[in-house]
């Protein structure tokens, strides 16, 4: 049988075809929104002029000298470009001067995009009209307080500076926070690196049970930056979900915690993986919307395997490569960023990593890349199953291994 993925989205937004051996017992697992069609540009306008919450961006400007535009990067789908000529255009609307705008990039502790990226992610017009700058975590920021969970909490000087902070993100199934969107895109998206490092290390270690992929509710990591954002004075925030291709299906705009709210009871039902992958031998995890951080591909595909045990493929075409993450990455053969390693691959999961694109370093998240086999295409990776793995084999691909979750 043949099976259609999605690839390269910030490349054109292919498809990749894999033919399966018709022997496999094959089954497909897709998010419950997969097929949600794209909103088009009426309808996100219409969304973040009636917002949740909140006045509108227009009433928000009306008397403040500087605005601030907060918005993710590359690994995330966020349709920027779409989103900030309609937030541009409202706050010019509402009284502030163009020049008085500016953007910054939430990178956490992630590396800076490059004018090609930018101009993927925001678009051209934005670059030619407003002063776009990367997040330095390590530098130029201002501290303003410390949250009731100790988290000693330091923001970007640009994000300070504005007495109008609006922010551009997406809500995912995240292996920590539960779901990102919201506050996050302050902390740890546009924080210090101390900052950081507490939120990521110490803060779980008060109910390290409430954290977890799809855990919200109760996590003591979203209370922190719920806290955190409050703090720092964030006053608007949209928030996106996706389809399957990556294409925005959904956008919730206003304050920060009500219009998250609202994103993440939308997400949890489109993200759920229907039917979820169960007792495989084989699960195949395509790394489509964040092929650059195709690690937490591992944890959807893992789980889908009987007793945790069998071969994960995961599928990770990413031109640019791993990014660059200075807080859990590896910057040396034994040594990386303050959480190094997160994790490491069980010896009961044999793990490929399918990257046409892929190098010596692209499983260093992991304190054990060695075991990783690596394959360019199809056909190799087709070459190391078919002979494992013959008539009848329980066969599971999740298409959008880095959006989806288990619900249940």
């Amino acid at each position: 049988m043949k099976v259609s993925l999605p690839e390269l989205l910030w490349y054109g937004n292919g498809t990749l075809e894999l033919a399966l051996p018709d022997e496999w017992d094959v089954e497909i697992s897709r998010m419950r929104g997969a097929r949600r069609p794209e909103l088009d540009g009426s309808a996100l306008a219409a969304t973040i002029r009636n917002p949740v919450g909140s006045p509108p961006i227009r009433e928000l400007a009306a008397g403040k000298r500087k605005a601030v535009i907060i918005f993710d990067d590359m690994t995330r789908p966020t349709p920027v470009d779409r989103i900030a000529p309609i937030v541009v255009e409202d706050l010019i609307g509402g009284g502030i001067q163009e020049e008085n705008i500016s953007f910054v990039c939430a990178l956490g502790t992630h590396g800076a995009l490059s004018r090609i990226e930018l101009r993927k992610k925001v678009g051209q017009e934005i670059l030619d009209r407003f002063r776009v700058y990367n997040h330095n975590c390590y530098e130029n920021c201002e501290l303003v307080g410390t949250t009731t969970r100790g988290t000693r909490l330091s923001i970007n000087r640009e994000v300070m500076s504005a007495d109008l902070k609006i922010a551009i993100g997406c809500v995912t199934a995240h292996a920590q926070v539960g779901f990102s969107g919201g506050g996050k895109i302050v902390l740890p998206g546009v924080a210090h690196i101390d900052s950081i490092t507490n939120y990521h290390l110490e803060v779980p270690k008060e109910a390290p049970e409430s954290t977890g992929l799809g855990k919200f509710d109760s996590n003591v990591m979203r209370f922190d930056i719920e806290e955190a954002a409050r703090m720092a004075g964030l006053d608007f925030k949209i928030d996106v979900v996706v389809n399957e291709r990556g294409a925005t299906s959904g956008l919730f705009a206003g304050d920060f915690i009500e219009a998250h709210r609202q994103a993440v009871a939308e997400a949890k039902v489109l993200y759920s993986l229907d039917p979820a992958p169960r007792n495989k031998e084989i699960v195949i995890a395509n790394a489509f919307t964040k092929p650059n951080e195709m690690p937490i591909a591992l944890l959807v595909g893992a789980v889908g395997l009987e007793g945790f045990s069998g071969t994960v493929v995961i599928i990770a075409n990413a031109p640019e490569g791993q990014v660059v993450h200075y807080l859990l990455g590896r910057f040396g053969q034994e040594y990386g960023g303050r959480q190094y390693p997160i994790s490491q691959i069980p010896g009961s999961v044999n793990l490929i990593i399918q990257a046409p694109h892929g190098d010596k370093t692209f499983a260093d998240w992991f304190s054990n890349p060695e075991v990783v086999t690596y394959t360019r295409n199809w056909k190799e990776t087709l070459q190391l199953l078919h002979p494992e793995h013959g008539a009848g084999s329980r066969v599971g691909v999740v298409p959008s291994a880095t959006m989806a979750y288990y619900a249940s």
